[in-house]
């Protein structure tokens, strides 16, 4: 794992969603609503993650527009956004989530070996199942496949890409101008035949300059434990506080030693922060987002994440009793942390809104620099976090705060680097390159 003077450091990715994490952001009169189609205000927020030595930046992806009153969600495609950024910026990694429900392996393979060769080897990509109807019917089926079906060819969708990226050895490319561009004993078909694809190769694209771009993965459920034990060289976590955090983390530590890997698969939970010089400045930026959030947005987001139609709950009431997480049939890691905050807080309808507006129950930290950074070193040194996938509350505020006042007290504790060691994602994150086949 990248060290600091010898010790063990944090990685911290910046998640960009839009104006911000918080669902009202883009309702503020300062907000960045009306960039969101230029690419001038991606490369300001890259750039300013670079200057902060964050490992990378990552962008999730959505492929349905349901309720424009939520506001901004997708505006430029990911991946596309990734190509311009990495010519304006010259260490940082980049990583976008790629279902493997919608795309195909070959498409996957070549978009993504392409950028690490644009990129010079900073790529990474997080693989998803997708989770709506609303997104299924945009790619011809009628609703999601059951969970199984996902999760079995979301197995096969990672092999057959990873054996696209072998299809080339390293010393494959000649570049012989008496007539041999490549070595044609050193490139070679695949011939995969499997449940879900039928794929020949090999890729037009020679191997990428990291072997395999970084998979990133962000399973909840026991399938997408599995998943990410066997393949993840990284994951994204959602934990609402240390004791989840801790549990998850441990259980996914297990998993991995089980699979026989030796990787070290760093473990990133999402974190939002309000950040000021006093605790109660940091509550007044929370509050003054908060209170733009307009109840019926809130309801319809958190019936997203419970399976059901909230309208007509009570605001000030208790929050009516929901399924046990075996019950629930939806995306399970969100709707655990839903159970936990109510568990643990009790709230009202209303003061559980304001704690999912940000974030959607991923921890939260709210304070000065010094408190944030306390909290995030506690979370680092007793096994809940081994970095954190960073989510600024709004855009560009939030990210500036973090970057110009939290990251140079971790770098004073020596926690996070004050200069990158590596050129490529890997390197970053303390990865071994894999051998070509």
């Amino acid at each position: 794992m990248q060290s600091t003077a010898g010790r063990r450091a944090m990685h911290i990715n910046l998640f960009l969603f839009a104006c911000g994490h918080h669902r009202a952001a883009w309702r503020h009169p300062y907000s960045s609503v009306g960039r969101l189609g230029d690419i001038g205000y991606y490369e300001q927020l890259a750039r300013t993650a670079e200057r902060g030595k964050l490992d990378a930046v990552f962008f999730a992806d959505g492929q349905s527009a349901d309720n424009l009153a939520d506001g901004p969600k997708w505006f430029l495609e990911p991946l596309t956004t990734i190509a311009a950024l990495s010519r304006a910026t010259e260490r940082i990694g980049f990583i976008s989530t790629v279902s493997s429900t919608f795309y195909t392996p070959f498409h996957a393979a070549r978009m993504l070996a392409s950028l690490d060769h644009l990129s010079g080897g900073r790529i990474g990509w997080n693989v998803v199942t997708s989770m709506f109807d609303s997104e299924a019917r945009n790619h011809g089926y009628e609703a999601m496949p059951d969970h199984d079906w996902r999760y079995r060819r979301a197995e096969e969708f990672v092999n057959v890409v990873l054996g696209l990226w072998d299809s080339w050895a390293d010393e494959a490319l000649l570049r012989d101008r008496q007539g041999r561009y490549a070595d044609p004993d050193k490139v070679h078909a695949i011939q995969h035949q499997g449940e879900h694809f039928l794929v020949d190769g090999p890729l037009t694209v020679p191997r990428p300059p990291q072997g395999h771009p970084v998979m990133f993965q962000a399973g909840a459920s026991g399938q997408g434990r599995d998943l990410a034990a066997r393949y993840a060289e990284a994951i994204y976590a959602v934990a609402y506080d240390l004791p989840s955090a801790q549990a998850y983390y441990r259980d996914i530590k297990h998993r991995v030693r089980e699979a026989g890997r030796q990787d070290p698969v760093p473990i990133m939970p999402g974190l939002v922060t309000y950040v000021a010089s006093t605790a109660a400045e940091a509550r007044r930026k929370q509050r003054e987002l908060d209170e733009l959030l307009p109840p019926e947005d809130a309801l319809r987001q958190l019936g997203l994440y419970v399976g059901q139609n909230c309208m007509g709950w009570e605001l000030d009431a208790p929050v009516p009793d929901l399924p046990a997480l075996e019950d629930f049939t939806g995306p399970k890691g969100r709707y655990a942390t839903v159970l936990r905050i109510i568990e643990t807080e009790q709230p009202t309808v209303r003061q559980l809104l304001g704690r999912l507006a940000a974030g959607g129950g991923h921890c939260t930290m709210v304070g000065t620099p010094d408190e944030i950074a306390d909290e995030m070193e506690r979370w680092f040194l007793n096994e809940g976090a081994d970095g954190f996938n960073l989510m600024p509350p709004a855009l560009p505020d939030s990210l500036d705060d973090f970057v110009d006042s939290v990251i140079p007290i971790l770098q004073a504790r020596g926690l996070f680097r004050r200069e990158y060691e590596a050129r490529s994602l890997r390197g970053h994150l303390g990865l071994l390159r894999p051998a070509s086949a």
